[in-house]
């Protein structure tokens, strides 16, 4: 029976082994894959779908529902409130008329 370290030898060997044999094949993998891909026009949005807007999107500005009438700074609404209305018990002061 073999030991432990002789079995972990032999699976080291066949991990470098597997890992030559994908980048011998890697090669004619990919100039097939070109080669489809060019003959029948597929696009990347074919291909991997539509890229979705979200954090790494750009996203339209929110118009400003509150003003701050000192300041004149604005806030949307979203997200964390500003200092200068986080400690109003009634927002309805701050609003923009429109």
């Amino acid at each position: 029976m073999a030991t432990y370290l002789e079995l972990k030898a032999q699976a080291e060997a066949l991990a470098q082994q597997a890992e030559k044999a994908r980048l011998a094949e890697l090669d004619s993998i990919i100039t097939t894959m070109r080669e489809q891909i060019a003959e029948f026009g597929i696009t990347p949005e074919q291909l991997f779908g539509r890229r979705r807007s979200g954090a790494s999107g750009t996203r339209a500005p929110v118009a400003p529902k509150y003003r701050d009438p000192k300041t004149g700074a604005t806030w949307s609404g979203r997200g964390k409130a500003p200092q200068w209305i986080a400690s109003a018990k009634n927002r309805n002061r701050f609003l923009i008329e429109q």
